[in-house]
């Protein structure tokens, strides 16, 4: 036997298909709009199905498709037990999908930053190094000035090569 994630998973799958076929065919309510239906979950006892869907246009018209949605319910539900053959039909709940809204928003937060990418390249072409044009520090030409004192204090006193004793 199939694992029950497995059977939920695949009646799910047959559900958006039944739903989306009987939407096309057989639902002629004027106040249904552009629906697409994208995703169905079923809860693991197989009772619920939750129906995710996306309709095309402004939000009257969303409005209108749910309104239509909503009334199609039962006919719907009648289709999915008819043709599924299990031995509870799911109740079908519609629940209009997020994606689109998501979608619009990354696109409008890529569009700022592409904006504000190309004014950082822009000041970045007349930029100029705030500091030396190589920051990294180079060997100081007095530093052989105090090696050389080094040496000559060691040569004038061997026990004390650093010229630290005091007199």
């Amino acid at each position: 036997m199939a694992n029950n994630g497995t059977r939920a998973a695949k009646l799910a799958d047959r559900i958006r298909v039944i739903v989306a076929e009987t939407l096309k065919t057989r639902v002629k309510d004027p106040r249904l709009g552009f629906v697409t239906i994208t995703d169905v979950r079923i809860t693991g006892d197989l009772r619920d199905a939750t129906v995710f869907y996306t309709v095309y246009g402004n939000e009257d018209e969303r409005a209108e498709s749910a309104a239509a949605l909503e009334s199609a319910k039962g006919v719907l539900r009648t289709e999915v037990g008819r043709q599924t053959g299990v031995k509870h039909t799911p109740s079908l709940t519609f629940v209009a999908d997020a994606i689109p809204e998501g979608a619009r928003n990354i696109e409008e937060l890529l569009a700022k930053v592409a904006v504000s990418d190309a004014a950082v390249r822009e000041a970045a072409a007349t930029a100029a190094y705030a500091g030396e044009p190589d920051p990294y520090k180079a060997p100081r030409e007095d530093d052989d000035e105090f090696d050389e004192a080094l040496d000559d204090a060691a040569a004038a006193d061997p026990a004390d090569p650093a010229g630290t004793e005091d007199a």
